[in-house]
């Protein structure tokens, strides 16, 4: 019994927390004026998570 508790505990480490990108991301759209306002980034960080987006679900520019 005692040898199991830590093998417990590693298999609940695995565990995910949420659901798939898909299920809990959104596109991140953004007005011209608050585009302007970026970094490079900023901007690089932004159209990485939309490109995977489009990617794995089937997002739409």
């Amino acid at each position: 019994m005692v040898k199991v508790i830590p093998l417990l505990l590693l298999l609940a480490a695995c565990q995910a927390t949420g659901g798939s990108f898909c299920d809990i991301a959104d596109p991140i759209r953004l007005s011209a004026e608050r585009i302007d306002t970026l970094s490079d980034a900023e901007v690089a960080r932004i159209l990485a998570h939309n490109t995977k987006g489009q990617r794995l679900c089937g997002w739409k520019q």
